[in-house]
């Protein structure tokens, strides 16, 4: 549980379980009153088409009360269904994935909707989002059904699933989608990146990219390009941090993690591999966020050792190693939206305790303050396991998390005040 400094507010009550999804955004919105949740009735389950999930925010000026907007049956445990506020667009509107039956559609069967909360106008687009632009123009999209093969976890299921892939198609890859049309293009395709300073371990491989994400002021992109030989075992996967522009020019490789597998050779047991082998490997290069426009953190291997580092993207710079005396875990990290000082990230679960730390780190004094510890229920596997993926609040005073460490999965507030308010004092 969280420290006694750090006041913890559970949203939610009842028999009914909610949970936000990932870390690279905020559930809040821009007045702080409104937290969006996916809300589902229970805590586990294999994920199947017909299975569905509430969206919806909560009031939290009345009671933490839930408001139900839509209903969707396009999502997973880990990223929920991309749910996320337009914060840049008129009003206060959200957007989330959905399945729009549409066989004829780009990626069949699957599309976005937009929803104004306070009109309840609705706008339905013709592809999946993966990440919005800060700025609300356009989204990237992908495919879900690819990552349903390829990395099980952040994909979506479909009826007669998995369905056979092409190992680095020409015409699928990273499309942008305009959010006033619906129109789309192809900006990068998955066989560009295979010859994109190749390597002889993508030659056989299957290809596919995660973790997108668009810098605020919605002008640069990054991307893990992931491929492997065998998708069944995770710490098979090879990995590179790349950028590019919204319209997939300037690309650029800051970091390629290629190296070798003795995992396949014959004999060898995927099932043997545990739940987070693959989050703990020291060739894993995961969970990269902008810091701001030019700069980007991640956790991954860099001249010999694998920690928390800083890249300059444009103009390229020194690569800065973060934290590395209190810093020695994966976690899925992000900066304060109001002061930088602060790195807000958690740790995966204790392959004994189960516990998992959630912390800020101060990136001044080098000192980490531990906000909780909360346990993981080691029953959920890969596909259904709940990280914390904590998101900080757009005033930076508070953090919300996913847990299960109550025997339900539910979203939790905490107040990190008591941290954060050190730097204002100072400054009075």
């Amino acid at each position: 549980m969280s420290s006694s400094k750090f006041p913890i507010r559970r949203l939610g009550t009842g028999p009914q379980h909610h949970f936000f999804g990932y870390y690279d955004k905020t559930p809040w919105d821009k007045s702080g009153r409104y937290v969006l949740a996916q809300r589902v009735p229970m805590k586990d389950a294999r994920l199947s088409p017909a299975l569905q999930a509430e969206i919806g925010y909560f009031d939290l000026d009345d009671a933490d009360r839930f408001h139900r907007v839509d209903l969707t049956t396009a999502w997973n445990w880990q990223m929920g269904s991309q749910l996320q506020w337009l914060d840049g667009a008129p009003g206060r509107k959200l957007i989330f994935n959905c399945r729009s039956g549409d066989a004829s559609a780009r990626y069949p069967g699957f599309g976005s909707t937009i929803v104004d909360i306070e009109s309840g106008e609705r706008t339905r687009l013709p592809l999946p989002v993966y990440v919005v632009a800060p700025d609300s123009r356009y989204a990237l999209c992908i495919d879900y059904r690819r990552l349903y093969v390829t990395h099980e976890t952040i994909g979506y299921s479909e009826d007669g699933g998995p369905f056979a892939m092409s190992l680095a198609p020409r015409d699928d890859g990273v499309y942008r989608m305009d959010l006033s049309t619906g129109e789309s293009q192809l900006i990068l395709s998955y066989q560009a990146l295979r010859e994109f300073h190749p390597r002889a371990s993508m030659e056989r491989a299957i290809h596919w990219v995660s973790h997108i994400e668009i810098n605020p002021s919605s002008s640069r992109v990054l991307l893990l390009h992931r491929w492997t030989e065998r998708v069944e075992d995770e710490t098979c996967f090879l990995h590179r941090l790349i950028t590019l522009n919204p319209d997939g020019s300037g690309m650029s490789l800051l970091e390629c993690s290629d190296h070798p597998l003795p995992q396949l050779g014959q004999g060898f047991d995927p099932d043997a591999v545990g739940t987070f082998d693959y989050e703990k490997s020291e060739f894993q290069i995961s969970h990269p966020m902008w810091v701001d426009d030019g700069s980007i953190i991640v956790w991954g291997p860099h001249a010999g050792g694998i920690h928390y580092h800083l890249y300059q993207d444009r103009p390229r710079g020194a690569v800065t190693v973060v934290g590395p005396e209190v810093l020695r875990e994966n976690g899925h990290m992000s900066f304060s939206p109001v002061d930088r000082r602060w790195l807000l990230s958690d740790t995966y679960p204790d392959d004994r305790t189960h516990e998992r730390i959630l912390f800020i780190y101060d990136m001044e004094t080098g000192l980490r303050h531990e906000l909780g510890s909360f346990y993981a229920d080691p029953r959920l596997g890969k596909e259904n396991r709940c990280d914390l993926h904590p998101r900080w609040s757009r005033d930076g005073r508070q953090v919300c998390i996913d847990s299960v460490h109550e025997a339900a999965r539910q979203m939790y507030l905490i107040d990190v005040s008591e941290v954060v308010a050190r730097r204002e004092l100072a400054a009075s």
